[in-house]
């Protein structure tokens, strides 16, 4: 027999006014889930596309092309980078 282990659950707790409650009550039975479990899905999926908003960054083929091509070829430090190097290791201890 194959032993299913589960993760231990938290529990999450929202006040929310008569019109909020109506409206994720009609949606969940509309699903056929509970208030719950709506809930729940719902805040996991949106919570997934702020992550990946967030954490992707996405790029038109020409800008990636722009960008690798400054990797294999970087432009010579300018003064201001050489400045702004210089201020760094002046403020940073390693």
């Amino acid at each position: 027999m194959v032993q299913v282990l589960e993760e231990p659950r938290k529990r999450i707790t929202a006040r929310v006014s008569d019109r909020v409650r109506d409206t994720l009550e009609q949606a969940a039975e509309l699903l056929g889930a509970t208030v719950n479990q709506f809930v729940v899905q719902t805040a996991y999926v949106e919570a997934l596309r702020v992550i990946e908003r967030e954490s992707v960054i996405r790029l038109s083929q020409k800008d990636a092309h722009k960008i690798l091509a400054l990797l294999d070829h970087p432009p010579k430090p300018n003064k201001r980078l050489k400045d702004a190097v210089k201020t760094h290791q002046g403020t940073v201890r390693a």
